[in-house]
């Protein structure tokens, strides 16, 4: 015989239709979803869009970027290195009638200038002794700006400012981690001075394009330039979207330099190659500095990496 077990169900106990809790019943907070159809929302993915192709087009380029920007940064010593040795008599002639330097020290001080510059930038295209190349190729600045009397010169005191922002990178770009030489002393970690060096470079890097911006004559073109590439230059010393829109100053400044500073159009007898083939390379310096913001990024003191930790 087969027995029935029949189980009632209690008339007191409700009916549940969501038995697991799945379904939120708790009150709004007020939060609602972003909206597609907002104009900042439309920004975002539009910015999104564009840093993503510039991530995909760069990729084959990216290993490389560090190489090609640590040279692009010591071409302008390069540059002044052959200069000094080619021109060797003018130098000479312009340093004792013009800055009136007794004989014998002005050869000392370009001979000085040119072995510096010579091998602090090999040391740096090779990333060997990085700290002493960069203190090298600063003191050289310091001291040309002083021994040629161009310190108080706006523009050569804007393009050197934005040179050392170059170097600053290249310092940041070879940091690596290293333990403490002092167990137990408050120390600053490597992560902190690279961030700072990072901070430094970036706010450095512009002011080239400042340069730009305060000289020269005015046209539609350069005014639209002009607004367009400072609130590039604002965002990369915020490190607000920094990698964009140094990609945007490396294709803008680029352009500028290969049409504004084209020395190679210029006769060689003539005055103004020098200055035109001194600006040309020094713009190709705070080229590759923003190249290599571009492939490190802005660093922790930057609006792009507070935003991942929020």
């Amino acid at each position: 015989m087969t027995s029935r077990i029949s189980i009632a169900r209690p008339q007191s106990a409700s009916y549940n239709s969501d038995p697991h809790g799945l379904s939120n019943s708790r009150p709004s907070t007020g939060y609602r979803s972003a909206n597609p159809d907002d104009p900042l929302e439309k920004l975002r993915a539009v910015s999104k869009q564009v840093e993503d192709t510039i991530e995909i087009y760069a990729q084959p380029l990216k290993p490389h970027l560090p190489a090609i920007g640590r040279f692009m940064i010591v071409v302008t010593f390069l540059e002044d290195a052959l200069r000094i040795l080619t021109q060797w008599g003018d130098q000479i002639w312009y340093l004792q009638q013009h800055r009136h330097f007794p004989w014998g020290l002005s050869h000392l001080f370009l001979l000085l200038n040119v072995v510096v510059m010579l091998g602090a930038s090999g040391a740096v295209i090779l990333k060997r002794y990085t700290e002493y190349s960069v203190a090298g190729l600063l003191g050289v600045v310091v001291i040309q700006g002083f021994g040629y009397g161009l310190i108080f010169d706006l523009t050569f005191f804007l393009r050197n400012l934005s040179v050392i922002g170059g170097l600053f990178m290249v310092f940041s770009d070879s940091m690596i981690t290293r333990k403490k030489l002092f167990a137990g002393l408050p120390t600053l970690s490597e992560t902190d001075r690279r961030k700072y060096f990072l901070l430094a470079g970036r706010v450095l890097l512009i002011f080239l394009f400042l340069g730009f911006i305060i000289q020269g004559t005015w046209s539609i073109a350069r005014i639209l330039v002009s607004i367009v590439g400072l609130a590039a230059c604002v965002m990369v010393a915020v490190g607000f979207k920094a990698k964009w829109s140094a990609a945007f100053l490396v294709f803008v400044l680029s352009v500028f330099n290969v049409f504004a500073n084209n020395w190679w159009s210029v006769p060689s007898a003539h005055p103004q190659r020098d200055f035109l083939k001194y600006d040309f390379f020094q713009t190709l310096s705070i080229v590759g500095g923003l190249i290599l913001l571009v492939n490190m990024g802005p660093g922790g003191l930057s609006v792009d990496e507070k935003k991942k930790n929020y």
